[in-house]
């Protein structure tokens, strides 16, 4: 399995994501923004956490941009599989990749905690070894992680399955404590959390540690 993990300047969870991976025995690149392809039978792509660009003018608005990003598109336009994590997520709403936007957190204030989640549908590859609304708890850490989306793409994205996480008690203001929404095709996931963050007991929780294996399931 070969996963491609973006970096852009500010990202600073590659390395907590690298290290996920290897315990589940993924071959890794870390990708510079600046490349225009993306490895070799790259099976994944994850754009992860941190602060791209410094989050100048607008979470991610300015990441969309960087030339790796035309590989990713024409990766998930093709079917292959994204993971967005915290700002990869808000990097890929950016890039339309995903439907909706991450705004400022409703206190306006940056938090960080273990979160309580649940499980809103599992009928997808990123989720598929977790039961419907089973609660799970992932570290959060962001100041824009309120999630909006019009009335009418809320609509579409609950006829279409395409809200996968939920927050329990919605710490951020997120609309219907939205935490996670993939694209209508289900194989790009964008989400807040972070389950590189919990995959071993000393750090709070394994709940994480499942999410990423079932990534490591997919097609070849």
């Amino acid at each position: 399995m070969n996963v491609a993990i973006i970096r852009f300047p500010g990202t600073n969870c590659e390395y907590d994501t690298q290290y996920a991976f290897s315990k589940l025995n993924a071959n890794i690149h870390i990708v510079w923004h600046k490349d225009t392809n993306l490895p070799d039978h790259t099976n994944l792509v994850v754009v992860p956490g941190g602060f791209s660009y410094g989050d100048y003018l607008r979470c991610g608005a300015i990441a969309q941009f960087s030339p790796i990003m035309q590989a990713i598109k024409a990766f998930a336009n093709d079917g292959g599989y994204v993971l967005g994590i915290c700002n990869g997520f808000q990097i890929l709403c950016e890039a339309k990749l995903l439907p909706g936007v991450l705004r400022r957190n409703i206190n306006l204030h940056f938090i960080s905690k273990m979160q309580t989640l649940k499980i809103a549908n599992n009928d997808n590859v990123f989720l598929r070894s977790y039961a419907r609304s089973q609660e799970i708890k992932l570290p959060i850490a962001h100041a824009d992680g309120n999630y909006f989306a019009s009335s009418e793409l809320l609509a579409q994205l609950k006829a279409n399955g395409q809200i996968l996480l939920e927050y329990v008690d919605n710490p951020n203001g997120s609309l219907d404590g939205i935490a996670g929404v993939c694209n209508e095709a289900k194989n790009v996931f964008g989400l807040m959390p972070h389950p590189e963050r919990a995959i071993e007991g000393i750090l709070g929780s394994c709940d994480g540690i499942a999410m990423l294996d079932n990534l490591l399931q997919i097609p070849g």
